[in-house]
């Protein structure tokens, strides 16, 4: 049981509605929410959450602050909001998936207030998040971490912390960027089946006997058969991230060929128009849909 204090969570988007939701089924506190989009938040103040207006009302209000937006520069904007009315005893906690530079950044930032912050990225999709079954990698101080693991616990049940501010953004990239390439071979192993007549239930099956068996193929296998996108996880999103690796990569000095190449699939899904639909409708590239 986590001791008594008040959470708040900002960003109530497909995966931050249900984490949030997990809080406050779970949590014996006060829990304060805000998004841009009213009807998320009133959504959550039915069950039991108290709405805000904004960020900083947020912030002002809770002992731990948890944010959950898109992209670096959404990240930048929440936290220059609420840093005036940070202060020693609260600790902050960015669980977006974000370039580790900016983060590392706003750590610092954060951390001239007296507050604490932490970067606490999550894998798995829309399932998970409603399960409360997200893997979490953590990047901050051990002090930090294990203060607010017991938070983290509400949300997911495999929580690693990697290092200092930034390290659990590294992984969460490499991650990504690994199911980036791990489906591109997928899309294009099923559809060289299919055109040789081995439908795409078949063919995971016989996968799955063998070393090429996968997370993303048994959890993709059934929407792929039924041709069904609906999002748990947007080709925009992982368009993000595989460009957020190529970078992070170039500051490294490392060659990733195999990742470039879903870079240029990631880039044409998008020309497509397929940004608000589930990752997984990328086959669509390789089939030349």
């Amino acid at each position: 049981m986590v001791k008594q204090m008040k959470i708040g969570f900002v960003g109530l988007g497909i995966m931050g509605e249900s984490m949030c939701e997990n809080i406050i089924k779970k949590h014996n506190d006060k829990v304060y929410v805000f998004d841009f989009v009213k009807e998320k938040v009133d959504k959550l103040a039915a069950i039991g959450a108290i709405p805000c207006g904004s960020s900083r009302e947020v912030a002002e209000n809770t002992d731990v602050f948890i944010s959950m937006v898109p992209k670096s520069e959404h990240s930048r904007a929440v936290y220059n909001e609420i840093l005036p009315v940070l202060t020693e005893g609260k600790t902050c906690i960015d669980m977006s998936t974000i370039d580790p530079d900016v983060s590392v950044e706003i750590s610092e930032d954060v951390k001239k207030t007296g507050a604490e912050f932490l970067d606490a990225p999550v894998v798995k999709s829309k399932p998970a998040a409603i399960a409360g079954k997200l893997g979490i990698y953590v990047g901050g101080s051990e002090e930090a971490y294990e203060k607010i693991h017991p938070i983290l616990s509400y949300m997911g049940e495999n929580i690693i912390r990697m290092g200092d501010n930034g390290k659990g953004l590294v992984m969460k990239i490499c991650h990504n960027a690994l199911v980036s390439q791990i489906q591109n071979g997928v899309n294009e192993t099923a559809t060289l089946a299919a055109k040789n007549g081995i439908d795409i239930l078949t063919y995971a099956t016989a996968i799955s006997y063998g070393g090429a068996g996968n997370w993303y193929l048994d959890s993709k296998k059934d929407a792929l058969s039924r041709e069904d996108y609906t999002t748990a996880f947007s080709v925009e999103n992982e368009h993000k991230d595989v460009h957020i690796c190529l970078n992070l990569a170039k500051k490294s000095g490392v060659k990733m060929p195999g990742e470039e190449n879903a870079v240029r699939v990631y880039d044409k899904a998008l020309e497509m128009g397929l940004g608000k639909e589930d990752f997984c409708s990328t086959i669509k590239v390789v089939r030349g849909e």
